[in-house]
């Protein structure tokens, strides 16, 4: 069966790379893409890497363009998606890439986000344990699926095998990131041009205040941590993608090295897109450049009484795109790898 699919915000960076990633799906048919400001134009002109979709004209944005198609991707600015969600009733399947259907508690979207709360949404990171079971489980099916915060869903895969475990303190979590800027979308602000980021390395949404801390907080919780408690600070750096979070978390009283990596390991011995690297071994940002992949390393630290998690992903491949694609997979029945590779580029 083929099913034919809109993506929405296909001008912009997470819809763009959604499209990529569909053009090699076999059981998809790209028939319409649609933008705000650019509409009217070729999609070629704003996604010149896309060759295969240049016969694609961006239409605009509606609910009635939208419309009629059997999957929907929603590539918006926070906040933009909800307009639209409310009136795609009858489209089988609605995937958000934003913000609006993630978040759980209406208290944590008024001081994070503020403006009108939508429904939470099946959460698209299927290797995430949730209630001592995997997301994937409330994926396969799914109407509505909420694709992942980029920075979320890093550290929450980064952190939640420990938790789920009772191997680290949730109480004492503090996560730095090193960011590429593409995370931030396409449009143009003035602190994200070249000249503002090469040769320099710029802290953002210091103190509490980033927009994801209540998504991997919720995360958490589902885990089993009510009492999470976590410091984030984002980075940016001079690379156009990618995320190498650095999280660490007290180890529990009693907890040995080998129940430690254990807990790790039986989490993504299994899984295809979440990899531990043995033991002495940290990724690279550049060993997952165009993959689905988050690879993961681990330290324990016993001078400081506290566990080391190194991850690496691709921002927008599985922070985002690749995400959403690995769980429409899930949603629809099909292999959850299909159109998705662990392979990157490289140089």
């Amino acid at each position: 069966m083929t099913y034919t699919v809109a993506v929405s915000g296909a001008s912009g960076y997470a819809g763009g790379e959604i499209l990529r990633l569909l053009a090699s799906h076999p059981d998809i048919e790209i028939r319409t893409v649609t933008a705000h400001s650019n509409a009217g134009q070729p999609l070629i002109q704003h996604q010149p890497h896309l060759r295969s979709l240049a016969h694609l004209t961006l239409q605009d944005t509606t609910p009635e363009i939208l419309a009629g198609h059997d999957i929907v991707f929603l590539a918006l600015p926070h906040g933009q998606s909800g307009q639209y969600t409310d009136a795609l009733g009858d489209v089988p399947l609605v995937i958000d890439a934003g913000a609006d259907h993630r978040l759980t508690s209406q208290d944590s979207w008024d001081a994070f986000y503020g403006g009108h709360f939508h429904e939470p949404w099946a959460y698209g990171v299927p290797e995430l344990i949730v209630g001592g079971e995997k997301q994937r489980e409330s994926l396969r099916s799914a109407k509505r699926i909420a694709a992942p915060g980029c920075n979320a869903s890093t550290v929450s895969l980064s952190l939640v095998p420990g938790v789920a475990a009772g191997v680290i303190d949730p109480r004492d979590i503090v996560s730095v990131l090193a960011v590429g800027p593409s995370g931030a979308g396409k449009s143009l602000k003035p602190h994200l041009l070249g000249s503002e980021l090469l040769g320099t390395a710029n802290p953002y949404a210091v103190g509490g205040t980033h927009r994801h801390i209540p998504e991997i907080q919720q995360a958490l919780q589902t885990a089993g941590a009510d009492d999470a408690r976590i410091s984030f600070t984002p980075v940016l750096v001079p690379m156009a993608r990618g995320i190498l979070a650095t999280s660490t978390a007290p180890i529990v009283p009693g907890t040995s090295d080998a129940q430690i990596r254990e807990a790790w390991e039986s989490a993504y011995g299994d899984e295809t897109f979440v990899q531990l690297l043995p033991e002495g071994q940290f990724p690279r940002t550049a060993d997952v450049l165009g993959a689905n992949t988050a690879l993961m390393g681990l330290a324990i630290d016993r001078a400081a009484n506290r566990v080391t998690v190194v991850t690496a992903v691709d921002n927008l491949v599985k922070g985002t795109a690749g995400a959403a694609i690995q769980s429409m997979n899930l949603a629809l029945g099909l292999p959850e790898g299909r159109a998705l590779t662990v392979n990157g580029v490289a140089p």
